[in-house]
């Protein structure tokens, strides 16, 4: 009996230890870096867009239609869209036609959206999984990325601020 609630103390000691890291890795800050050249193909249907041709701060949003915490975030990207800001896309591993379904059904945040059927730009991008949100700069940089959906608080303590300081690098 002993042994069951050393054994049950230990492994609440190391799901803590793994909750707080994850959360240290998501909350550390990260330094710019230069946007890498993506290599995406046109969705048809949608307008396209030129990483280097866009102007001010935006949003790079990699996401999938089979991803299901996508569809969780989904609405925060409609709302974002609603407020005015900039948000392109960029649809992972998927085919024109499930994102094309996917954004027909629940409403097209995008700019402008890509598909990255081979998954190289993600890679380029250091991308960990769908969705993963990048801030980028009005000077190609990115500021600070974000992996998984997009909450209130990932909005008030990252996305917002890094908004403001893209903005403010032009």
């Amino acid at each position: 009996m002993m042994q069951a609630v050393r054994l049950l103390a230990l492994s609440g000691i190391i799901a803590l230890t793994i909750v707080l890291g994850l959360r240290w890795y998501q909350d550390r800050p990260v330094p710019p870096e230069p946007l890498p050249t993506l290599t995406l193909a046109v969705l048809e249907g949608r307008a396209a867009f030129d990483p280097a041709a866009i102007e001010g701060p935006y949003l790079l949003n990699v996401w999938g239609s089979w991803c299901p915490y996508c569809q969780i975030e989904h609405p925060v990207l409609m709302a974002l869209q609603a407020e005015g800001i900039a948000i392109y896309g960029i649809a992972f591993r998927d085919t024109a036609a499930a994102a094309n379904a996917s954004l027909d059904t629940h409403g097209d945040p995008y700019a402008g959206v890509m598909l990255d059927v081979d998954g190289l730009s993600a890679r380029a991008l250091g991308v960990a999984g769908t969705p993963e949100t990048l801030v980028v700069g009005a000077d190609g940089q990115i500021l600070t990325r974000w992996s998984g959906p997009i909450s209130a608080t990932v909005l008030r303590n990252r996305i917002y601020p890094a908004l403001e300081r893209g903005a403010l690098r032009e």
